[in-house]
Order: structure tokens, then sequence, then C-alpha cells
């Protein structure tokens, strides 16, 4: 019994806890540096962009008056021109060959330039696109609105966002401000296509993400499309443009073309402190056929 309980006190003591007051060392003690090798980082004042450019270029220049981009980093051989005209916002707005002098003013009214891309033709009428410049995780804005000819400009659409999309674009957004085939959004009589549907897919497909369209034939057209839409309007602009005109609300009467446009015309006399309406009836015997 005695020798149990000596091998019992033997093992107990074996596992006897260190006391609390004793602590142990580091294991890896970091190494301490001297004042001569440490490093000495001095603050620079960030850049100061307007819509993703520089407010003044002059103070991007190296050795002049502002200290935006110190010259440790820059290379030795960077000519300083490149360095101002270099572009550095993440937006990018390119434009087809339908209507290039809407994308030079909306670049124009954002504060940017358009983007450098290459549109050709065939001989046997293909369409040729090659962007000039890099788009790699960039949004990409396409201003190409297809109206007549309407199959060259989707054509020439889709090809652009198929260049983007292979060159590694962020987001892709066509701009479409006349939507082609909108007219073509249901079935009047039997076997026919639903061309609006068969547009949407074709975009869709091609890569986008994202479409802008204004003033679309039927808001319904919105559904068609499996990546969002944003459908803008331009009644604010004709409204403030009539405002400005002081016309007297008994010289102004609202026309609506057609049956369809009741609702649109309806809406901008009531903005117009409620001016008369009147409706053309306006029936349809064929195509680019139209009785009033």
């Amino acid at each position: 019994m005695s020798t149990l309980l000596h091998s019992h006190s033997a093992s107990s003591s074996a596992f006897t806890l260190p006391s609390p007051r004793r602590r142990s060392a580091p294991i890896n003690p970091l190494p301490r540096f001297s004042p001569q090798n440490a490093v000495r980082c001095k603050l620079i004042e960030p850049l100061k962009f307007d819509n993703g450019r520089a407010t003044n270029q002059t103070d991007m220049l190296i050795g002049g008056s502002g200290t935006a981009i110190p010259s440790f980093l820059v290379a030795p051989n960077t000519r300083v021109q490149d360095l101002v005209n270099k572009n550095d916002t993440r937006l990018r707005i390119f434009s087809g060959t339908a209507n290039p002098a809407l994308a030079q003013e909306i670049a124009c009214y954002l504060g940017l330039q358009l983007g450098k891309i290459k549109i050709k033709r065939f001989a046997d009428g293909e369409i040729y696109v090659q962007l000039q410049e890099s788009v790699r995780g960039c949004d990409v804005f396409l201003v190409q609105p297809t109206c007549p000819p309407a199959n060259e400009n989707l054509m020439e659409l889709l090809i652009m966002i198929d260049a983007c999309r292979r060159a590694s674009a962020k987001n892709i957004t066509a701009v479409i401000p006349y939507f082609g085939y909108a007219r073509a959004d249901r079935k009047t009589q039997g076997r026919e296509s639903i061309a609006a549907k068969l547009v949407a897919n074709l975009i869709t497909e091609a890569g986008a993400n994202r479409v802008l369209a204004c003033d679309l034939h039927s808001g319904q057209a919105m559904g068609y499309f499996d990546i969002p839409v944003d459908h803008v309007y331009g009644q604010p602009v004709i409204l403030d443009y009539l405002a400005s005109k002081t016309i007297c609300s008994d010289d102004l009467v609202v026309v609506s073309p057609d049956v369809g446009g009741v609702a649109r015309a309806r809406a901008f006399a009531k903005k117009l402190s409620d001016a008369p309406l009147a409706i053309v009836d306006k029936r349809r015997h064929g195509h680019n056929v139209a009785e009033v």
C-alpha cells in the first residue's frame, strides 16, 4: 500500500503546473533595427481628380510646381507628354459610325475623350472592329444607335460589344438612343416574328452587361432583355425648352399622332398647365402605309 502511495505521489508531482509568476521567453524574438537602418516615409498629398482627370495638368509634370507624382514612381525614360495625356480613368466611351457627333458631345459633356477605335468594311460588306487602346477592367460605353440602315448599325454594335468582351472589359453598356426593331414588339398577325425580342437576345449574347435606351416604342420592350435596361426619356428636355419660350397655355395644344401615344401626350399636357389634347386617328392598311 505504501508503495502505491509513493508511486502516485511521484506521478502527480511530475505534472505540476508552472508557477504563474514565471514567464516564458519569446520563441522568435524580433530583431531590433537601428535608427540608421530605419525607413522614413514622407507623406505626399493625394491627387485631386475631376471626373477621373487631373484638374490641373501642370501639377502632374515632373519637376513642376506640383508634387502629385514623385520622381521615384516614374521610369527614367518615360516621356512627360505621355504622362500628361495618359487617361487614368476607368471610364471609356467609344463611338460607332451611326452618330459620331452625338458620342463626341457626350464625351465633351463628361470631360473625357472618345476612345480610339478602328472600324472599316471589307469589299464584301463585312465589318471589322479593333480597339486601339486597352479596356481591361474598364467600364465601357458604346454609343451606337441602330437607326437606318438598321441592319448595318446593329451588326456593327454587336461586333463592338464582342471586341470589348474579348478585351477583358469589366462592364459593357450599349447606349442605343434609337432602338431599331422596337416596333416589332408583338404579333399582329399569324406566323410573324417578334424582332424586338430577337435583337434583345443578340445584344445579350454578344456580351453586353447593360443597355441604355431612350423613349422605347413600348415599355414592355424592357422585359425582352435578360440584363438591366436603363430607359431614359426626352420629356424633361422638351418641357424645359417649352418653358423657356413662355408660351401661353391658350395658344398651346398637345397632339398625339396615334392612339398608342395618348398616354404620353396626356402626360405632356398635364405638365404644361393642363393644355388641350388632340388625338389623330391613324389607320395602317399595310407596312409604311398610313391613313389619317
